[in-house]
């Protein structure tokens, strides 16, 4: 029997370092990323603030494409590591302790483009609400906000579900979800190396209470995309050929009105 423990990301920062590594694990770099990186664009020349930046991996990726990149995380020991991956491969990647809460460390208008890569599922209502806002007073005008998220209209854990169908010779694939509207606490397994499985807590909201908590903050949603899985993925993983026709996963990029 596995035992379950709800632990804080600063708690299981070294699992979360070692299953993310330099370029992420399969369902960062075969779903998540690749869709991320093309609403991002081309990102040389551009001042970054990486927000929960978690152990760097994206940090990395973006300084390597030509970013002058800053990464913040809550998290001390996940920005520790991040910091000893700099210093063994350098790539002038500067990491702070911070909430995405308060970005107060920061001058306004510091930044041309704030990126939020699957984080704000984990962040209160209150903390993302002042994550939007604290975003918005550090980017130059006309800057970019970009996040990554579940597709609050798709994924849930207790909530949504897989439903498939066998007719004959045709198979069809459901999404089935419930609550959508509301809002609540979903649990997220981890399952470690020695059985032990570790449980984070991240949150549902409807899509609309996103939109408009970017509004209050002062940014208009300019482009929307929602994850589509590589050729790795749909190989490696068995929800990779459900996950072709329904996406679990969105990116939201939002600009400065001002």
């Amino acid at each position: 029997m596995t035992q379950q423990q709800t632990l804080s990301w600063e708690q299981i920062a070294d699992y979360f370092d070692e299953k993310q590594g330099d370029e992420g694990d399969l369902w960062h770099r075969g779903l998540i990323n690749p869709a991320l990186l093309r609403v991002l664009g081309g990102v040389s020349g551009l001042r970054v603030l990486d927000l929960a930046c978690g152990n760097g991996a994206l940090s990395r990726q973006l300084a390597r494409n030509g970013a002058t990149v800053t990464g913040v995380d809550s998290a001390s020991t996940l920005i520790a590591r991040a910091q000893r991956r700099e210093r063994y491969t350098p790539l002038g990647v500067t990491y702070h302790i911070a909430d995405a809460s308060n970005l107060g460390v920061f001058s306004p208008a510091s930044f041309d483009l704030v990126v939020c890569n699957m984080a704000v599922l984990d962040m209160t209502d209150a903390t993302v609400q002042q994550a939007f806002h604290e975003s918005a007073s550090v980017l130059a005008a006309r800057g970019r906000f970009v996040f990554c998220t579940q597709h609050p209209c798709f994924e849930g854990n207790n909530t949504a579900a897989w439903l498939v169908e066998k007719l004959s010779r045709t198979t069809t694939v459901w999404r089935k979800i419930t609550r959508y509207r509301q809002h609540y606490e979903i649990m997220n397994h981890w399952r470690m190396a020695d059985g032990q499985m570790l449980q984070t807590v991240s949150y549902h909201r409807p899509l609309s209470w996103y939109i408009r908590c970017l509004r209050e903050a002062g940014l208009a949603v300019t482009a929307f995309e929602e994850n589509e899985p590589t050729e790795e993925f749909i190989q490696q993983d068995d929800e990779g050929v459900w996950i072709r026709e329904i996406p679990l996963h969105c990116v939201v990029e939002a600009r400065k009105l001002s």
